[in-house]
């Protein structure tokens, strides 16, 4: 780009030109207005951070930027849209379920409890984790929620569970602790 002192007045300018376009563009490829107006928004704070060498060519810049970025938006919608989907589909499984009998369900519900006490001495990021892969959800889909990249799920998922297995260990401890302290109280020792 030219001077420092006329890039805002350079940018201003090709803002002012170019937005309209580039708003209807992405407008024309997500159907959502909100969406092309954020959208365009960051195709144009992309030119401002790095802009083209040759500025005659800003034209084809900007369409290519608004083509990745459109198309980058479609992908993260569906991939939400997915999970969303599948957490719908789960919920619906489960609640279609036939009713267990009284004990059982006593059971169940300590076992939860215990779980669900473990569980909050972990990180968010674990905790999440460990739920997303128990109700199915792919190392892609759990990447995506977590933010990270999906090649460490593998890793972040066996770190996690190699966390979860010693707080488990360390709730049994406590457990069975408390456990003998109430037998010896009981028997008079």
């Amino acid at each position: 780009m030219e001077e420092g002192a006329q890039i805002p007045e350079l940018f201003q300018r090709l803002f002012r030109e170019h937005y309209p376009g580039v708003a209807r563009k992405l407008y024309a490829l997500t159907g959502d207005y909100a969406a092309a107006e954020d959208l365009a928004q960051e195709v144009f704070l992309r030119l401002y951070r790095s802009p083209p060498e040759r500025l005659e060519a800003v034209g084809a810049w900007l369409h290519r930027v608004l083509t990745r970025v459109g198309y980058d938006y479609l992908r993260q919608r569906s991939s939400g849209k997915a999970l969303l989907d599948k957490e719908t589909a789960r919920v619906a499984a489960w609640s279609e379920g036939a009713a267990p009998s009284g004990e059982s369900e006593v059971i169940r519900e300590w076992e939860i409890d215990v779980v669900r006490r473990v569980l909050q001495k972990l990180s968010d990021r674990d905790r999440t984790a460990l739920m997303l892969r128990e109700e199915g959800y792919s190392y892609e889909e759990i990447a995506l929620r977590l933010e990270v990249n999906p090649k460490i799920v593998g890793t972040l998922l066996a770190r996690a569970e190699e966390r979860l297995k010693k707080k488990y260990g360390q709730e049994e401890e406590q457990r069975d602790g408390r456990r003998s302290e109430a037998d010896r109280q009981g028997s008079g020792i």
